[in-house]
């Protein structure tokens, strides 16, 4: 029991750590989302007092295949939209000012024109005062502009990238950017690791598929910190941790309170995996299995495990430099140059 703040005696809480190898596991979705997903499914075990992700900059260059793709489908939307041979069922409406224009090109050029000038006026107001004045004028007219921002990440396309590090932020995620080195992100996450294990932190959460986390996984359980591993294969770093839990259940938002119940603890990676074997097997088909039918089994999966290659494969290939806050209509351009102009 601890005194909160009013004086009154209630449980502690457990402390969460969530730290997310970003080069290792990137979202598959809007990256808000999978944040918010993955902070839910983590706030089950306690309060998440930290989450943070690391990745080189070729993480923020890169560009998914689904985030291609949608910008092919909405180009090729515009393009019939401008001709007139296709019409949207409804206007598009400007959700700062609320105007209603026939194509979405027209509601990028009047937003371009209106509201990012005004945003421009006001930034340039900011940084001509001082001192706390300068910082109610940010809080109340730039970063308090909801409508403006939310509007600004629909319409307004990233140079470079898609904007993940902007979005992961939005959702309360500490965003890392580490130098372009062979493991660099490896040691940044290993050293929080260490950190959190020296802070009195009670269940950490990794989301990664590298099995170069296993050797330190296996100190924090010794550690007495429990360990959830956020992946898409439950064989290099699932036997380290007491929990595995599938990355797409994740994003998906299909994990529940059930599939949260962590396994019971061995002496051993080995006596942890006799353990589950017993508990899969033992009375499946109305025969009591033998101590040493038991450990064949597990022998052959102990087999497995150790062949596994462990050699580590980025998701990402060499990109630009890295411009995540650099906005830049790139796909209106291209509409220009295939002969098609706002203006028409």
């Amino acid at each position: 029991m601890v005194k909160n703040r009013q004086g009154i005696y209630t449980a502690k809480q457990n402390k969460v750590v969530v730290l997310w190898d970003l080069d290792n596991k990137p979202p598959r979705g809007p990256p808000y989302h999978a944040a918010l997903s993955l902070k839910e499914v983590a706030s089950k075990f306690g309060d998440v007092v930290e989450m943070s992700a690391y990745a080189n900059r070729h993480a923020f260059v890169h560009l998914p295949q689904w985030v291609a793709q949608e910008r092919r489908e909405r180009r090729q939307q515009d393009i019939l939209e401008r001709k007139g041979i296709v019409a949207a069922p409804e206007p598009y409406i400007c959700g700062v000012c609320g105007r209603k224009c026939k194509t979405n090109l027209d509601l990028k050029k009047h937003f371009r024109q209106l509201h990012e000038r005004e945003r421009q006026k006001k930034v340039n107001r900011m940084r001509s005062l001082k001192g706390k004045k300068r910082q109610r004028y940010k809080e109340r007219f730039i970063s308090g502009n909801d409508k403006y921002n939310d509007e600004a990440r629909r319409l307004v396309t990233p140079k470079v990238g898609y904007g993940l590090a902007a979005e992961l932020r939005r959702a309360g995620v500490y965003v890392k950017t580490v130098e372009d080195k062979p493991q660099a992100a490896d040691w940044a996450v290993k050293r929080q690791i260490e950190h959190s294990m020296n802070r009195g932190i009670d269940w950490l959460v990794l989301v990664s598929d590298d099995s170069d986390f296993g050797a330190i996984l296996k100190r924090a359980r010794e550690a007495n910190l429990g360990t959830v591993v956020v992946g898409d294969r439950d064989r290099a770093l699932g036997r380290h941790a007491d929990l595995w839990v599938p990355w797409i259940g994740v994003e998906n938002g299909e994990v529940t309170e059930k599939d949260l119940v962590p396994k019971r603890r061995g002496n051993s990676s080995e006596e942890e995996l006799e353990y589950d074997v017993r508990d899969s097997f033992s009375h499946s088909d109305g025969e009591e299995w033998t101590g040493d039918d038991v450990d064949s089994v597990v022998e052959e999966i102990a087999a497995e495990i150790s062949g596994y290659n462990s050699m580590r494969i980025s998701v990402f290939s060499e990109g630009e430099e890295d411009g995540d806050y650099v906005l830049w209509d790139s796909d209106d351009d291209e509409i220009e140059d295939q002969g098609v102009s706002f203006y028409l």
